[in-house]
Order: C-alpha cells, then sequence, then structure tokens
C-alpha cells in the first residue's frame, strides 16, 4: 500500500510516517501543504492519501479541498481525511462526490493503530470508514421532524456500525443481537429514509449519505 500523508502538524506528520512504516506500508512522501500534497499525488499515484482537514493558510477547510481536487485527478484514489472533532460541511463536500474509497476519522482515534490500519485498508479495498463519533454527533444535532430524527437509539448505533463498514454479522456482534435483529433494525432505518429497494447496492451507504447531505441545507 503506497501513502501519502498532508499534515501541517510536523509532529503528527511523523507520528503517522513512523506508525504507518512501522507497520510495513510504504509512505510516499508527507507533506505539510496543500500544494504540495498535491505534487506527491501527481507525481507517486498513491494508493490512499491521509489528509488533515485544516491545512495552511488559512487553516479552514484548504486539506478537504485538496482532498476534493486530488480524487477528481484520480477517481480511484482512497482518501482518509483526519480532522480533531467533527466538521459537518466538510464531511458532506467530500462525501457528495461519491462515498466509495472514503474515510473520515477524529484523529483521536489514529493512536489507536488497529483501528486506524483497518480504516485504511478498508477504503483502499472500496469501502467506507466514518467515525462512530462523527455519525454519533452528526444525529445529535439533527432537527425536530428531520427523517433521521424518527431513529430510533438502537438504529442510531446500527447506522454508526453501519458507517463503519461494518457487516449485519460484525453489528450484531458488537451489539450483542442477533442477524435476524440487525436486520430488521437496517430495514428500518431504509424505511424511515425513503431508500427505496431499488437502490439496494449502495443503500447502507446512502443511509449516511443522507444525512450528511442535508446538515447543509
Amino acid at each position: 500500500m503506497r501513502i501519502v500523508i498532508a499534515e501541517d502538524d510536523a509532529l503528527l506528520r511523523e507520528g503517522l510516517t513512523l506508525v504507518l512504516r512501522g507497520e510495513g506500508l510504504e509512505v510516499a512522501a508527507a507533506t505539510a501543504t496543500p500544494s504540495d500534497f498535491l505534487a506527491a499525488v501527481d507525481l507517486h499515484r498513491p494508493d490512499v492519501a491521509v489528509v488533515d482537514v485544516r491545512m495552511p493558510p488559512t487553516h479552514t477547510d484548504e486539506g478537504i479541498k485538496a482532498a476534493v481536487v486530488a480524487r477528481r485527478r484520480f477517481p480511484g484514489l482512497a482518501v482518509v481525511v483526519l480532522s480533531a472533532y467533527v466538521e459537518q460541511t466538510f464531511a458532506s463536500d467530500l462525501l457528495a462526490h461519491g462515498p466509495a474509497r472514503i474515510g473520515y476519522l477524529l484523529k483521536e482515534r489514529v493512536g489507536r493503530v488497529e483501528h486506524f490500519l483497518d480504516a485504511l485498508h478498508r477504503v483502499v479495498d472500496g469501502g467506507t470508514a466514518i467515525d462512530p463519533d462523527v455519525i454519533t454527533q452528526l444525529l445529535s444535532r439533527r432537527r425536530a421532524g428531520d427523517p433521521l430524527g424518527r431513529l430510533t437509539p438502537r438504529e442510531r448505533d446500527v447506522l454508526a456500525l453501519m458507517a463503519e463498514g461494518l457487516g449485519n454479522t460484525a453489528i450484531a456482534k458488537h451489539l450483542t443481537v442477533t442477524d435476524g435483529a440487525v436486520h430488521k433494525h437496517i430495514r428500518s432505518i431504509f424505511a424511515k429514509l425513503d431508500l427505496k429497494p431499488t437502490q439496494e447496492s449502495d443503500r447502507r451507504v446512502a443511509a449516511v449519505l443522507q444525512y450528511l447531505n442535508t446538515t447543509r441545507q
């Protein structure tokens, strides 16, 4: 797995590099600015990019913008975005261009090496890895009357685990319930979000995207 990192904090950038190389992964470049990041992507054609949301010069959304540009140039590029806290609009901006090969993690997860590596592999394999805390915090901000406000607490738990990329069996094990119970919760989520059976191939991700996209309204 070839990786390009975009992180302006020197300590975190070096830490990420050491962790990934220590796991036998190839870090082709570790950059501190969006322009250097895009140049490194052009040069190395990585399998995945690890990008901080906030980068110079304004430390607002430069990282997300650079990630969007990189995915437009190389549609197959997997991207894992790191953020110190939940940034709902930025999450929507990136996911709006397609959910496949996208990860959105809080920086505190990086210290949990096993979970971080699992997210990297998941997005490289074509999946989605959204931090459960991101989903939980975003769901808690929903307006009354919004479709996602109809979800029960258990359905929200299931949705968060779906966003992490877990299948039904893994969700059942995590929540200590049966596969049948998970299937029932997911059917209820799809019904409440008006996700029709004709969308079967991506309804799991669409359930997450519907929430993220409506936060911008």
